[in-house]
């Protein structure tokens, strides 16, 4: 039974607006896909996870799998579906589909299959989702998110790649067991290609407050000599190849990598990650996407910082925006 509501009475008859909550939307239930969707659920990142993948019977087994420890989890919804639909309304979509990496394979000969990929996908999805703030992830991140501003039309701010968050992660992590201190007591950048021409800012970098190339070494640990140096660069670049000839996929570390990424865009933290985004005049570079140390918040990339580099630090990201605009320019973009 109603009851009629006059007088005084009716002007406080106003519908409870409903809270809106947060949505992250993932594109790919493979190795990366859900393990971004578990890291993000663990660290309570949003209140609805969806999942999108072409194998409705695997993106189906996942949720179910996700949805069966909620009760250890932060409180959230995991949906999922091979329906675009599954992703209306996200306030984050993270692209993870694309073709697998097989060892020895380089990121940049995967470009091709991953692109028509995104062609096929992505321009649906933003039918959806269109205030969504995009995250690429899948490899060549770098040539992928380029492209995927072109096919999708979206503002470069609205969309950008995961870039080198995980590279500089597995820099902080080399050095930190070369110092023999705390992991978060590092502070250093890797720039450039997500991949084999990117290059670690050494210049910037420094343990807790000591500039890192003025480390002298505390505890029995040696300095940050240039041969150290050199052989850091180089298993942080060998490291994700080492990885997949192991294990077939690099899931964990980019997963939760990923899940920062999300935070810092739900949370609007302005927090400054190396994610790759396009360049306008960044020290002279433009028409290409790099990672540079950016400010990320709820509106996606905001401000490009312009870190001190030495010369050769220079050179080499000019060297590296090259080699990803020769291979954008090869599929036409």
């Amino acid at each position: 039974m109603t009851q009629d509501i006059e007088g005084d009475d009716a002007a406080l008859a106003v519908p409870t607006p409903q809270r809106r909550t947060s949505k992250v939307g993932i594109v790919g239930a493979g190795a990366v896909g859900s393990t971004m969707a578990y890291a993000a659920l663990m660290r309570g990142a949003a209140r609805t996870v969806a999942l999108l993948d072409v194998n409705r019977q695997k993106v189906e087994a996942e949720v179910l799998d996700l949805s069966h420890g909620i009760q250890f989890m932060s409180m959230a919804e995991v949906v999922g579906s091979d329906d675009v639909s599954v992703l209306s309304d996200c306030d984050v979509v993270v692209f993870t589909a694309g073709a697998k990496q097989r060892p020895g394979q380089s990121r940049l000969d995967l470009a091709e299959a991953t692109i028509s990929l995104v062609r096929t996908v992505l321009p649906g999805i933003v039918e959806v989702a269109p205030h969504a703030v995009y995250v690429m992830v899948t490899n060549p991140v770098d040539v992928v998110t380029y492209a995927a501003l072109k096919i999708s039309g979206l503002p470069p701010a609205q969309l950008f790649g995961s870039g080198t968050v995980l590279d500089s992660s597995r820099l902080r992590y080399l050095i930190a067991r070369h110092t023999g201190v705390a992991v978060q007591n590092v502070h250093a950048y890797v720039a450039g290609e997500h991949g084999d021409s990117e290059l670690p800012l050494w210049s910037s970098a420094s343990i807790g407050a000591v500039p890192l190339l003025e480390w002298p070494g505390v505890g029995g640990h040696g300095p940050l000599t240039s041969e150290v140096r050199e052989s850091i660069a180089s298993e942080v670049v060998e490291s994700a190849y080492r990885i997949i000839e192991g294990k077939g996929a690099t899931n964990y570390a980019i997963a939760l990598a990923g899940s920062r990424i999300i935070e810092a865009v739900l949370k609007d933290e302005r927090r400054i990650l190396p994610v790759s985004s396009l360049l306008d005049g960044y020290l002279g570079i433009s028409d290409v996407c790099l990672s540079v140390p950016t400010v990320v918040g709820s509106s996606g990339v905001a401000e490009r910082l312009e870190v001190p580099m030495s010369s050769d630090e220079l050179l080499g990201l000019r060297r590296s925006a090259e080699a990803v605009r020769s291979v954008a320019r090869r599929f036409g973009f």
